[in-house]
């Protein structure tokens, strides 16, 4: 049997696919310490600079002193501590949301969420980019109808609720999309759901914190607000710490905590991971230089690459593709960077279509314009490119 699986692995490796563990010797930041070496790095979802916060850090030490480290239960048994109760309350006040409930990771999030959404009487429309955790979702979920929508295009969508003969109906999208930087038509697809009496779940990992007032994310910076929305987001990325919130209708959300597998059979997050995150919310929300340094950033990274003939459309989230397209020349062109000093990650598929193989630059407002500007003189002399 482990032979048929060391083929297998094989294959993996010649195809270019191979993803190793890399040891991480200290805290995220600009410079990241790695097997032994120290690198710029441009591959952080610490989008703020928050993850190693003495704010934060205090918080989560706080914390600790008075409830431990674990939880010791799911939160529907003991591990429902006050402070999680106090974190839901705050967002859901923050957000406007009528109820808010915090899951231990986002992946978790949507593979309890979406099947208790979804059912054999349920149609199902899903951006075609859509973040893993959305699609193994529905694949647990089984709907009566899936339509698989082509990235973006609101007008298919539209034509396909129109024919739709499934009266509950689920719109999902990343707000977001975690590997091209760019954002769904929020507008429209909540304009959708309002017509034709469809629901939409955002998952905004990589909206809040990043775009909109205070950080509220990718529908706040579109001005979108709807009953049909259920907003969901993480706290591993621009908040800098673990887990992830659903928020939306107070009953809905209510009869989510009864019925999501994933938040009834696991533990709860410990209570420093709450203590922390509340903290760095409340930076997220009143710190508006983070967001304006990482959009200096991103507007100067942009214009960079575009000089060099390595980018497309600008993107206004901390998320900057640059497309190769083969397997394995988008892992030399990795290994070259990282030989210069730099640390971009190479994404393969399954995390991106097949043929669209890049190097995906992830800022962070820890960053400086001289670190940019030494990415982009690295850019120039692996890829062999110029003005």
């Amino acid at each position: 049997m482990m032979n048929v699986y060391a083929s297998r692995l094989q294959d993996w490796q010649r195809q270019g696919l191979e993803r190793p563990h890399h040891r991480v010797q200290g805290p995220q930041g600009p410079y990241l310490s790695v097997d032994d070496r120290t690198y710029l790095a441009f591959c952080s979802n610490d989008y703020l600079g928050l993850a190693n916060d003495p704010r934060i850090c205090a918080a989560a030490q706080e914390a600790l002193g008075q409830y431990g480290v674990g939880a010791g239960a799911s939160a529907l048994v003991c591990g429902y501590s006050a402070l999680q109760a106090e974190l839901e309350a705050w967002i859901a006040h923050w957000l406007d949301l009528e109820r808010v409930l915090v899951f231990s990771s986002g992946y978790l999030t949507h593979l309890g969420v979406i099947p208790v959404l979804v059912d054999g009487e349920t149609a199902v429309f899903s951006d075609a980019l859509n973040h893993a955790s959305l699609i193994d979702g529905v694949r647990l979920a089984r709907p009566a109808q899936l339509t698989i929508y082509p990235h973006g295009d609101w007008e298919f969508l539209e034509r396909s609720l129109r024919t739709c003969a499934f009266g509950q109906r689920w719109i999902l999208t990343d707000g977001v999309f975690s590997m091209d930087g760019d954002i769904a038509p929020l507008r429209e697809l909540v304009r959708l759901a309002e017509q034709y009496e469809a629901w939409v779940l955002v998952d905004d990992a990589h909206g809040l914190g990043v775009l909109g007032p205070q950080g509220k994310g990718s529908l706040a910076a579109g001005g979108v607000s709807s009953a049909r929305v259920l907003h969901m987001a993480t706290f591993g990325k621009a908040v800098g710490t673990a887990g992830a919130f659903v928020g939306g209708h107070a009953s809905l959300i209510d009869w989510l905590a009864q019925r999501a597998r994933t938040h009834i059979f696991s533990t709860a997050l410990p209570p420093l991971i709450h203590a922390a995150t509340r903290v760095a919310l409340e930076c997220v929300a009143s710190e508006e230089f983070r967001r304006s340094r990482l959009a200096r950033l991103g507007a100067r990274l942009d214009a960079g690459l575009q000089a060099l003939g390595l980018t497309g459309v600008p993107s206004c989230s901390a998320i900057h593709p640059v497309i190769v397209g083969e397997n394995q020349r988008v892992m030399a062109l990795s290994d070259r960077l990282r030989a210069e000093g730099m640390w971009v990650a190479a994404i393969r598929p399954p995390s991106v279509p097949e043929g669209t193989a890049r190097l995906r630059i992830s800022l962070s407002a820890a960053h400086t314009l001289e670190h940019v500007d030494r990415l982009l003189e690295g850019l120039e002399k692996v890829m062999g490119v110029g003005a």
